[in-house]
């Protein structure tokens, strides 16, 4: 079905049951799980919420989770984080986006903190997870360094040794306010950590990637034609607007 988002008129999904006789009919499902190799970046880079949109819209990746990281205490929570920071693990697919290009995206869109020190909550950080992602980490903060030139980077680069899922409501946090798209969804406490579909709905919800860029991707998120409308109006809506906590 070809939508023209130019044509689209402020869609509602309240009809719930629209959307489920689609899903029916046309044996669509949301895909959350695609069959692919990827591998894993974590980052932090201020509030996570934006990040998570940010890196959810961008092409290659699959999957994103926000959580805490970085510190010592165990079973950190939102209330009760102890010296962890808020930060963003990223599935990604090799093939089609580096992690030195996942690290172009991480210098050029902190909220805060890059240059600034700041509490450790929200402090700039890159936890890597094997020996080539903290050579590529450290060549790539010396650079971004001298670029900035006489600021300061913040940043600190430390393996990765743990990670705590932060809760449900911090995840896919933009997508969760479409409440009527999310219920059609079907996503429960496990798919909003890990659902591809979700990841992407998430950044490109709130305009990033934009309407050309959802059109070569929207086919493999088994959306109906009424969720995909939704999407449409409210990407082309959104688009080319700053991300925000």
């Amino acid at each position: 079905m070809s939508i023209n988002a130019e044509d689209i008129q402020a869609p509602q999904l309240k009809d719930l049951s629209i959307v489920r006789n689609e899903q029916k009919e046309l044996n669509i499902a949301p895909v959350h799980h695609l069959d692919r190799a990827f591998k894993t970046a974590t980052f932090g880079m201020g509030c996570f919420w934006g990040a998570e949109s940010l890196y959810g819209g961008t092409r290659g990746v699959l999957r994103t989770t926000v959580g805490y990281a970085g510190g010592t205490k165990d079973q950190p929570t939102y209330r009760n984080l102890g010296d962890h920071t808020e930060v963003l693990e990223i599935d990604y697919d090799p093939t089609v986006i580096s992690y030195q290009q996942l690290l172009h995206i991480f210098w050029n869109n902190h909220e805060y903190g890059l240059t600034t020190v700041i509490k450790r909550q929200y402090m700039s950080l890159i936890l890597y997870h094997d020996d080539e992602q903290k050579q590529i980490a450290e060549l790539s903060k010396a650079k971004e360094g001298k670029r900035r030139t006489p600021e300061v980077i913040t940043t600190e680069i430390a393996p990765k040794r743990n990670f705590y899922p932060a809760e449900d409501y911090h995840q896919k946090y933009r997508l969760q306010g479409h409440r009527d798209l999310s219920e059609t969804l079907n996503l429960n406490s496990k798919l909003l950590r890990t659902s591809y579909v979700a990841t992407k709905l998430n950044g490109y919800l709130v305009g990033v990637g934009g309407v050309e860029q959802f059109k070569t991707e929207v086919d493999t998120m088994g959306l109906t034609p009424s969720q995909k409308e939704y999407c449409y109006h409210y990407i082309e809506k959104n688009e080319g607007q700053g991300l925000y906590c």
